[in-house]
């Protein structure tokens, strides 16, 4: 009678939760109308749906580990109805990958609805079976027993919906928010149980049935009070209900179990609000609930915080990594470690630490040894992004094969298999990882080292060991004296002296990084154990041997100084070269104009030069030219246009230049304000009205105080400017603008900082560091847009971001780097893009990893830099033309070494430069004889 009661109540329970989802009665009959009056619509997407199956189908034959394909394939399939390729294609998925909450349960809920027979009902608890695996999910663990439930009637269905929700609490029981239901869906279980045992009204039961009631009532107390001593959500409300059901007052252990509970709740809360508060991913609000459950102890928590941490974070390895050394190191429970790392390396493919984690696990935990080397090989396939990981992995399962091999015996399987292994991992870096990324990653020959030292040391066949290590020495180690000191380790070690003495001989003639250290150990040796003879031979070598290395080492000195004094000469000649240039242009101009008038214009010009100070460009020459040197562009001097003036341009320039005078202090002296200011580059020389132009586009970040574009002394805006903003976090928002594109030209947009204060001061707003999930992408087109890259990219993920590198000038320069949403995806990009066609180009792929930026080198102390120091010091107001006219040229290029060199002093002590005339008087007539004769 209980059974039959408990199953009508299971039938209800699932006719009705069936009912919203395929009750024709919840608006069919209208929806078939509709699609009546648009048939031709609904064939023309069914076959665009039918087309994109077919290409998401043939993408995932090149690339079955596309996880968006596989997501977006299930999708059209379940729009279609085609339910044999759905369940084909969700199949596939999950061999592939552990799948979310979501698509486990549109599945679970898809087969539900097919399965009427007691046979696809089996296969429905299989499926369940599988799903429970994959994550620790409150919602999947309530949908299997709520379904367990329709199962009722068969043999034993009561003890498997029992055990199923005992399983369930045991997983999910101590979910702070979510297990509170899991405990109602029991206890309703059993309290419909026990109305289907309640005699009949005015019957008298049978001591069978008393029997029956009063164990069913035991089931439910026990729940209750097993409930009430975890600190769950809302748990004072079924502590009432438990008061309210109750005959019986509660008892004192069960009430000071409920008040523990709730303290522990008190602390729980924080952390469940900081999780409910925060955005995706929170792994900083996960970690800190992860080191609160470490300080209690309680296992059985700290696997649940753990579990709902990778359930929002599965691709992170990290975590991943934590976890299962907390449960190698704690728990060492085998089920439980072994399917912890097998979702980890599903998850996470391309890190081979999980890998390796993994067989370490396997290898405790005494799996068996086809299952250890099956799982290797989907290592080996996994698909890694360095070269090295390739070594590790190889290295470990070594490492396994050497610890199952009873070296006491002179030959078994295990030493076979092992040797074998050695041969084919060396072979494998040499092929298949050495074509993928042009190296082998293990350039020091790591295992064969290693398996030179087991035949040595374990099998004793140091002939065996020999040849590897002739082998690793002809791999281009033969250079490095510490190569040739672990062989002569381990021939001292196993061998015998006449093969150390050889390979130290060989050291000598071979090493060419430290020669002296090979050659102080090869003494030694017949210091010790030679003959006559052998000492005076070993002198005699390594005299002869450190006497090339010294000469070698002199001439490569002196070709660097050469090299070195040829660039200095080279640099010489191009200023001098520029000297000569500017001083004709300068004695040109004053045959032209007013001498007097430009020599009040040259005072202007010098005077506002030697206070205007720009942070990222220099000046270069002499006179009136002022010439700017950039990247992409240099800016004509004042001088710089030929053709006749207009009559009054003198005075209009001279306006300008006074009103440019007027602005420039203000840029270099108000250092106060450079928080809420920002200097702004690389912008167009034919720029009209910047400040009009520049207010509009940085109003969006606050309310701008003032923009100075700096203008030459012609009235030219120069292409830079400071914006200055009212507040600080305005002026941190603006840097947001950098790169953006305006009138063709990216604009550079960086904090206000002074360069004579922070010489070093550069910023570069990406990453130089290696990042996994980002690509970075040659030999484009550069024709090439950023919508047609994003079309080649997403095929093999979820694009996240794509930069189209440029030049100052906003020109392409055929590069790109391509930001997926995670390393997985990226990993596989690579795989499939290296070496495609685009616009007939042939692009390069590989994992972003910049080289490491070159520092300028600083001018050593006490010496003054080439590009700081002018060639000559003039006075306060600069070099005046007539100066210039006075000096023949010829003399001026004999002058110039000699000023350079005193100009490092004098650029120190500004006042021994504020005369005019101070420095002619240095050179006598007699100076001037001498300089005539030497030319």
């Amino acid at each position: 009678m209980a059974a039959a009661g408990a199953e009508a109540a299971a039938v209800a329970a699932e006719e009705e939760k069936r009912l919203p989802e395929g009750d024709p009665e919840s608006g069919g009959d209208s929806e078939d109308e509709g699609d009546s009056d648009s048939s031709g619509d609904g064939e023309d997407e069914e076959k665009e749906n039918e087309a994109e199956i077919q290409r998401l189908e043939e993408q995932l034959s090149i690339n079955a580990f596309d996880y968006n394909c596989h997501l977006d394939l299930i999708k059209l399939l379940r729009q279609e109805g085609e339910l044999v390729k759905l369940r084909r294609a969700r199949q596939k998925m999950s061999e592939l990958f552990p799948l979310t909450e979501e698509i486990w349960l549109d599945w679970l809920k898809d087969e539900i609805k097919m399965a009427s027979e007691s046979s696809e009902r089996e296969k429905v608890y299989e499926l369940f079976e599988r799903a429970v695996k994959d994550y620790i999910c409150p919602e999947i663990w309530l949908e299997y027993a709520q379904y367990s439930i329709g199962g009722i009637g068969q043999e034993g269905g009561i003890e498997k919906v029992r055990s199923i929700f005992e399983r369930a609490l045991t997983a999910v029981g101590l979910h702070v928010t979510k297990g509170t239901a899991l405990w109602e869906a029991y206890r309703e279980f059993e309290n419909a149980i026990l109305e289907t045992a309640q005699p009949a009204p005015g019957s008298i039961p049978s001591p069978e049935q008393q029997q029956m009631l009063c164990s069913q009532l035991e089931k439910i107390h026990t729940l209750f009070r097993r409930q009430l001593g975890i600190p769950l959500l809302d748990m004072e409300a079924s502590y009432a209900e438990y008061e309210e059901w109750s005959e019986d007052p509660i008892p004192e252990t069960i009430v000071k179990n409920y008040k523990k509970a709730l303290q522990q709740l008190e602390k729980c809360k924080p952390y469940e609000e900081a999780l409910l508060g925060a955005e995706t991913p929170k792994l900083a609000e996960y970690q800190a609930y992860i080191d609160f459950e470490m300080k209690a102890g309680d296992p059985a928590r700290i696997q649940l915080i753990y579990e709902r941490a990778l359930a929002e974070n599965c691709l992170v390895p990290d975590l991943w990594a934590r976890y299962n050394q907390y449960l190698d190191r704690q728990l060492r429970v085998k089920e439980l470690v072994l399917s912890a790392h097998d979702r980890a390396v599903r998850n996470c493919p391309w890190t081979v630490g999980l890998w390796i984690r993994y067989l370490l696990a396997m290898e405790r935990h005494g799996v068996d040894h086809g299952i250890i080397s099956e799982m290797f090989e989907k290592a080996l396939n996994a698909g890694f992004i360095q070269a090295t990981d390739y070594v590790e992995i190889w290295q470990a399962y070594l490492d396994y094969l050497r610890r199952r091999v009873d070296f006491t015996q002179d030959s078994s399987k295990e030493l076979e298999e092992l040797r074998s292994a050695f041969a084919r991992a060396v072979e494998y870096l040499k092929q298949e990882v050495e074509e993928r990324f042009s190296e082998s990653g293990d350039p020091s020959c790591t295992i064969m080292q290693n398996w030179a030292r087991v035949e040595a040391r374990l099998c004793n066949n140091m002939q065996k060991a020999r040849e590897l290590w002739d082998n690793i020495m002809t791999k281009g180690n033969a250079k490095y004296a510490n190569m040739w000191l672990e062989y002569y380790n381990l021939e001292r070690a196993h061998g015998d002296t006449q093969h150390c003495r050889k390979a130290l001989h060989r050291a000598v003639q071979c090493t060419s990084d430290y020669p002296e250290h090979v050659c102080e150990v090869l003494l030694t040796l017949e210091r010790i154990e030679g003959t006559l003879e052998d000492w005076d031979a070993a002198v005699q070598k390594t005299e002869n041997r450190l006497a090339r290395v010294n000469e070698q080492r002199a001439k490569a000195a002196e070709k660097e100084a050469a090299l070195a004094k040829q660039e200095e000469e080279k640099a010489e000649q191009r200023k001098q070269a520029r000297a000569e240039k500017k001083a004709s242009k300068k004695a040109k101009k004053n045959r032209i104009g007013d001498k007097r008038k430009a020599d009040d214009d040259d005072e202007g010009e010098w005077g506002q030069e030697e206070e205007a100070e720009q942070p990222s460009k220099r000046h270069k020459g002499d006179g009136d030219g002022i010439h700017l040197e950039e990247d992409m562009e240099v800016e004509a001097g004042l001088f710089g246009r030929s053709g006749p003036e207009k009559p009054d341009y003198p005075g209009n320039q001279k306006e300008k230049a006074s009103t440019s005078r007027k602005d420039i202090p203000k840029v270099l002296h108000d250092s106060s304000k450079d928080n809420v200011t920002v200097f702004v580059s690389n912008l167009s020389y034919t720029m009209a009205d910047p400040e009009v132009k520049l207010k509009e586009l940085f109003e969006s970040c606050g309310e701008v105080a003032e923009i100075r574009p700096v203008f030459s002394n012609k009235g030219t805006f120069r292409g830079y400017c400071y914006v200055e903003f009212k507040e600080e976090k305005s002026a941190l928002q603006a840097l947001g603008l950098d790169r953006k594109v305006v009138e063709g030209r990216p604009m550079f947009v960086s904090p206000c900082v002074d360069k004579n204060k922070n010489p070093d001061f550069k910023v570069f707003r990406y990453s130089t560091t290696l990042e996994k999930h980002k690509l970075f992408i040659s030999g484009l087109p550069f024709s090439c847009t950023k919508e047609e890259l994003e079309d080649v990219c997403k095929a093999h993920g979820n694009v996240k971001d794509i930069r189209l590198v440029t030049n100052r000038a906003g020109k392409p320069k055929g590069l790109a780097y391509v930001e997926y949403e995670n390393e997985a995806q990226a990993s596989q990009a690579v795989l499939k893009m290296d070496g495609l066609t685009v616009k007939e180009h042939v692009i390069k792929v590989a994992i972003s990893n910049p080289p490491l930026r070159k520092l300028p080198d600083k001018p050593e102390p006490g010496r003054a830099s080439q590009f700081a120091v002018p060639r000559q010091v003039y006075g306060a107001r600069g070099k005046g033309r007539t100066q210039l006219s006075m000096v023949p040229r010829a003399l001026q290029r004999q002058s110039n070494p000699m000023a350079k060199a005193e100009n490092g002093m004098v650029q120190n002590s500004p006042a021994t430069s504020s005369d005019p005339s101070e420095e002619p008087k240095k050179m006598s007539n007699a100076d001037f004889a001498k300089m005539l004769l030497k030319k």
